[in-house]
């Protein structure tokens, strides 16, 4: 599931659902958050970020991985 605010930085659902998938790297960022690192559907890294939305896994964030997670 991806929710509305995943979208706030342009990526398209289908390239989240690619980079959740396969993701390559996780981090855990928060109480109940984890952010994944993995690639859009061209090759490009995203980060993914992913709660437990109603006992179902939701994707709440996705974007160009920053620095920060590509150590």
């Amino acid at each position: 599931m991806v929710l509305h605010s995943a979208a706030r930085h342009g990526v398209a659902e289908e390239d989240a659902l690619h980079a959740w998938a396969f993701a390559i790297d996780a981090y855990h960022v928060s109480e109940g958050m984890v952010m994944d690192i993995g690639p859009d559907r061209a090759g490009n890294l995203l980060e993914i970020g992913v709660v437990d939305w109603h006992e179902e896994l939701a994707i709440v964030h996705a974007m160009g991985a920053r620095a920060k997670f590509l150590r």
